[in-house]
């Protein structure tokens, strides 16, 4: 993906390369590491959901809109079939 979109992707770390471009966290990828997949529940005392997002929303939470981001589990079927493709 870098190499294919310098100019979108990276894997470096450095905070002052990252500005406008998709970090591929590739350390990530450790048995040791606590990544979640899409649509798990997190341990929270009220549980949200790892919900992927459109363009638009990360635009959105980046702004500042970020408490619209979460969500809880009695919202995600209803966000799917919003926004489910035909």
């Amino acid at each position: 993906m870098e190499r294919a979109h310098p100019g979108h992707v990276l894997s470096n770390m450095r905070r002052d390369l990252r500005e406008g471009k998709v970090l591929v966290d590739w350390s990530q990828n450790h048995v040791a590491k606590t990544t979640i997949a899409p649509y798990s529940l997190r341990a929270l005392s009220v549980p949200t959901v790892s919900t992927p997002l459109s363009w638009d929303e990360v635009r959105q939470g980046a702004e500042g809109g970020g408490e619209r981001l979460r969500f809880l589990a009695s919202d995600v079927l209803e966000r799917i079939e919003s926004v489910a493709i035909s």
